[in-house]
């Protein structure tokens, strides 16, 4: 696009880092994402000689999963420089964004473990190019979704409030039995999970713990690839566990009350300004679509650009992507700077930039006119995939209410 990006004070290694990513974004990514996107199976998604794996192996071999664990990555980068490759990766395929986002979760926690054999798996981790280790965060439940952020709250005690799936201690191992639900991404692809479990019932919410589980344990299963209306290259599918054995070394958060405060504050600061710069990308390849079909498209014996109701819908839609990517950046870089950060701009950022890719796409849609709709032009499915974004990770209305309680 012909307008400036209005970034001041990055480094070589910043610039260089972004073009890199843009690059793989728009060779790799978002052609790829588009035509697993049109798959009528989820399952043709993950199969074996799926394009998936290029995308992760890609992202691999630029050394980009490396960045959130432990003493790796990110060498050389702005703390801007990060948020931009975020992004970027928004921009490209924001289903695809989340996919080798959460695929290192696990990891991350291992890199911080002092467990040797935990320590080893954050190792192959970073070594693996071949993208044969995937994680994936499995928090969410068929009866506990959005819920999870109120687990600082007085009232998540109530035993009602306990999540399904259950760790109980015997000895020095824990036995796992219960279900997360099909919105677990990566859920059915995943090799090793950061999994979130009740130890104690009767205390709710307040009662949660957090392992790490290689998922080729006896007693662990899988559901199908989850069939959705939007981010259909992000592959999403229940797990069970039927008497699942692991060892307590693989409980790496057994302390009920620092869970609390990790999901009630910091958890939620991350995801939700991680969220927010991933569709503050998306919201702006949305205006970048309506930008070049306005130039190309000619009405009334002019490139519709040149009308005026379009160049005003333009303008507005300007205003809110730049709003939406201001306030991300601002809150991520404050955050980072100043842990635990602020859960209430975290969820107002993620709240905005969701709202505004969607509501961007949506005029986007509308500028393309009938062909808006169709799935020749990616706009349709940016729309789509911003749509569900006001959804995961906790719908907006109750992260807003969340972050009220901060105010």
């Amino acid at each position: 696009m012909s307008y400036p990006d209005l970034d001041v004070g990055l480094s070589e290694e910043d610039i260089a880092a972004r073009d890199m990513v843009r690059r793989f974004g728009n060779e790799v990514m978002r052609p790829i994402g588009i035509r697993l996107d049109k798959l009528a199976d989820p399952q043709q998604v993950i199969a074996k000689d799926s394009e998936l794996w290029d995308v992760h192996r890609t992202y691999r071999e630029l050394g980009l999963h490396t960045r959130r664990l432990a003493g790796a990555g990110g060498a050389g980068l702005s703390p801007l420089g990060g948020i931009q490759i975020n992004e970027e990766l928004g921009y490209a395929d924001s289903g695809l964004a989340i996919s080798i986002a959460v695929a290192g979760a696990p990891f991350a926690y291992a890199a911080a473990s002092r467990e040797p054999e935990l320590q080893g798996w954050a190792k192959a981790y970073a070594e693996d190019t071949k993208a044969e280790l995937i994680g994936c965060w499995a928090i969410t439940e068929p009866d506990h979704g959005s819920d999870w952020i109120l687990a600082g709250e007085p009232t998540s005690s109530n035993p009602l409030m306990a999540p399904q799936l259950k760790a109980v201690k015997k000895g020095k191992e824990y036995v796992l039995t219960g279900q997360k639900s099909a919105w677990v991404s990566n859920g059915t692809i995943a090799t090793h999970a950061s999994l979130h479990v009740s130890l104690d019932s009767d205390q709710g919410m307040h009662g949660t713990a957090i392992c790490i589980v290689p998922l080729d344990l006896p007693g662990i299963s899988r559901g199908k690839s989850l069939d959705k209306h939007g981010q259909r290259a992000l592959n999403q599918g229940e797990i069970f566990f039927e008497e699942v054995v692991i060892p307590e070394k693989y409980m790496v958060v057994p302390d009920s009350a620092r869970v609390n405060v990790m999901l009630g504050y910091n958890t939620w600061t991350g995801a939700n300004t991680g969220m927010s710069v991933t569709f503050a990308g998306c919201a702006k390849s949305a205006l970048d679509e309506a930008i070049t079909y306005a130039k190309q498209r000619v009405q009334g014996g002019v490139a519709i650009i040149e009308h005026q109701n379009i160049k005003l819908k333009l303008m507005q839609m300007l205003q809110m992507v730049e709003a939406a990517r201001s306030l991300s950046r601002r809150t991520m870089l404050y955050n980072m700077a100043n842990p635990p950060g602020s859960l209430s701009h975290a969820v107002s950022a993620k709240a905005l930039s969701t709202e505004t890719a969607f509501k961007v796409a949506s005029e986007a849609v509308q500028i393309h006119g009938g062909n808006g709709l169709s799935k020749e032009y990616v706009i349709e499915k940016i729309m789509r995939d911003a749509r569900a974004s006001m959804i995961e990770d906790g719908t907006n209305e109750a992260l807003l209410l969340r972050g009220a309680a901060f105010l």
